[in-house]
């Protein structure tokens, strides 16, 4: 069985994620989708001028958040309504916490064989010092992640670009994309960015595309060279021009300190890509 989670916050995006992910399981055999609701408890610190005292809840925000709870009950219902008797088998929940450790630990104890979140992006100082609750999933879930902004059929793709530089030997990464192709029956394009602060020759990318593709069996794969300023904009131009339903990529999860200095190529293509993204964390 082919379990997927989708995190679930009731946003457009969210139910986005929910159509395609309902859309793809309309299309294989044996899926099952369990959709996660996280409500974060208000508590506000009730603190004298000396210190000490306690963390209550807030009872204006208790009473909204008893509220909120009961409507998101009536909504998860109704999504377990709206999916029983499909062709995939469907779970709902609501659980407190907060909404990142809460879809971790999940991920970590189920062992979901696909993660699918709505994603609207972020920008300026916002992106760079905190990020997203999508963009942290990206960054340290074990299994791939697909990120969906707007609402799109999975039964349309056609084409699936798989960027990387393709110098590392990932033996993962090219069983997960193989199963990527078959999941969409879709063609792929492998595509290196050459930039002008990491420049090398066309003989010289095409000849370590092609060794990939020999060596993992990729018959039919397209390789790819595209000249940009960057990577992120390389990667995101190229799906544009060719009208790619996907683009696939590998993340390395770095955190912390290392994450802020170096940043993440997939996680700003996650960011600013208006098409789906595939996504894996690799060593």
């Amino acid at each position: 069985m082919i379990k997927i989670l989708v995190p679930y916050d009731f946003s457009e995006q969210a139910i986005n994620a929910l159509n395609f992910t309902s859309g793809l399981a309309n299309k294989i055999e044996n899926v099952h989708i369990e959709v996660l609701h996280v409500m974060e408890v208000p508590y506000v610190s009730n603190l004298g001028t000396m210190g000490g005292g306690e963390v209550i809840p807030e009872m204006e925000n208790q009473v909204f958040f008893l509220e909120l709870m009961e409507k998101r009950k009536k909504q998860i219902a109704d999504l377990k309504e709206e999916h029983k008797d499909k062709k995939y088998s469907f779970e709902a929940k609501i659980q407190l916490g907060n909404a990142f450790k809460t879809i971790s630990a999940l991920i970590v104890d189920e062992e979901p064989d696909l993660v699918i979140m709505g994603s609207k992006g972020s920008s300026g100082v916002e992106e760079v010092l905190i990020g997203s609750n999508t963009e942290k999933v990206v960054r340290t879930a074990k299994c791939p992640v697909i990120t969906v902004k707007s609402a799109i059929d999975p039964s349309t793709f056609k084409k699936i670009v798989f960027a990387s530089d393709f110098k590392d030997d990932h033996e993962e990464m090219a069983r997960r994309i193989k199963n990527l192709i078959t999941l969409f029956d879709a063609e792929i394009y492998f595509v290196i960015v050459n930039t002008p602060a990491d420049f090398e020759t066309t003989r010289e990318s095409i000849q370590r595309i092609n060794m990939f593709a020999r060596k993992y069996g990729f018959e039919g794969a397209k390789a790819e060279i595209y000249n940009s300023l960057s990577e992120e904009t390389g990667i995101i131009e190229f799906a544009e021009d060719i009208d790619a339903d996907m683009i696939a990529m590998a993340t390395h999860g770095r955190t912390g300190f290392l994450h802020l200095i170096t940043g993440s190529i997939a996680e700003d293509v996650v960011n600013h890509a208006k098409r789906p993204v595939w996504t894996l964390k690799v060593k």
